[in-house]
């Protein structure tokens, strides 16, 4: 299974890595504590954040959720969307069709 995307994959990247930054421990996936994600630069968070925003979207090609610190993200291929529960009250969706 593959994720099909009309979209620029440099754009569905930057939404991806919006939604997964507001995983309030998303550094739990890098296997890091609290303090150390703190003490980062901004641009150091950003480029994890990237780099797992990329990762998760091939692991999505093999499989159809994965965590994220506390949260998830899920690939609904019926509806051509990243779904990226922050908390269960936050849910972001990643539109992966080129907009109309």
């Amino acid at each position: 299974m593959a994720i099909r995307y009309t979209r620029p994959y440099d754009e569905i990247l930057d939404e991806l890595s919006e939604a997964l930054a507001t995983i309030p421990d998303c550094y739990d996936t890098f296997e890091m504590e609290a303090q150390d994600w703190a003490d980062l630069t901004q641009a150091e968070k950003d480029v994890c954040i990237r780099t797992l925003a990329d990762d998760l979207f091939y692991v999505l090609g093999a499989e159809k959720s994965a965590s994220a610190g506390s949260g998830s993200v899920e690939y609904d291929k019926a509806h051509h969307v990243i779904k990226v529960v922050s908390t269960p009250q936050l849910v972001h969706i990643v539109g992966l069709r080129e907009k109309a």
